[in-house]
């Protein structure tokens, strides 16, 4: 099993996948699959049809998945990430696509403070920061008065290891070897207590899980394994 190590390693290996983003067949297959759940929940979370006047930022964008979902639906969006090759896909494929996204390369750690936005999207994110409290700490003066956090990250306990680990990216190769270190995962309930502790109201917990049976994704209560998280700024 490869195991990421450092941000340099998780760099290099996200900067040679970085063309496959947008192969629905590829090794990002499964984010292509769970786009609409995803986008799904941001909408029924914002409780919202469109997102026309909303200033979002997409944290750790990759190839722009979400990020263009998001300026379709008429969201002005700031995509950011610090995989310089990802960047440059995403911006070639908004461009082929006539989508005015504003694409940033950088650490989100090093996030201006300046910025400030209406909703924060944070999909398979926290897991991968090596500070991911101090970071909620510091990101929460990017969100304007009332904004929303809205974020997707993977729980840690034994089930969550078999399945987002050792099926996951070992036997049923759904992402690339050694994209998750399991110590970096994060429970629900640390989630929570981070974020009131920086002055966050929880909104909601909601868990995804795959149906081998109808071979989709589909929202569960359980948040054992892949969860989404909802806050606002308060």
């Amino acid at each position: 099993m490869i195991k990421i190590s450092s941000k340099k390693e998780e760099y290099e290996l996200f900067n040679k996948l970085s063309n496959d983003w947008w192969n629905e067949d590829g090794k990002f297959k499964i984010l292509h699959q769970i786009r609409p759940l995803r986008i799904s929940y941001i909408l029924r979370q914002l409780n919202r049809k469109k997102l026309n006047g909303l200033k979002i930022l997409d944290v750790g964008c990759g190839g722009g998945l979400i990020t263009e979902s998001l300026c379709r639906l008429g969201a002005g969006v700031t995509g950011i990430d610090f995989v310089q090759n990802n960047i440059r896909i995403a911006k070639e494929h908004s461009k082929l696509n006539n989508l005015k996204i504003k694409y940033v390369c950088e650490d989100v750690e090093n996030l201006n403070n300046n910025d400030k936005f209406d909703v924060m999207i944070m999909f398979e994110v926290l897991e991968h920061i090596d500070d991911w409290k101090n970071f909620l700490n510091k990101i929460k003066k990017n969100l304007k008065k009332n904004g929303t956090i809205i974020l997707s990250t993977i729980n840690r306990n034994l089930v969550s290891k078999i399945s987002a680990i050792i099926i996951a990216e070992n036997i049923l190769k759904w992402v690339p070897k050694g994209t998750h270190d399991y110590n970096k995962l994060i429970q629900p309930r640390e989630i929570e207590f981070e974020l009131r502790k920086n002055g966050f109201d929880i909104k909601n917990f909601r868990g995804i899980f795959y149906n081998p049976i109808l071979n989709r994704w589909d929202f569960t209560e359980n948040t054992a394994i892949n969860y989404f998280c909802t806050a606002s700024k308060n």
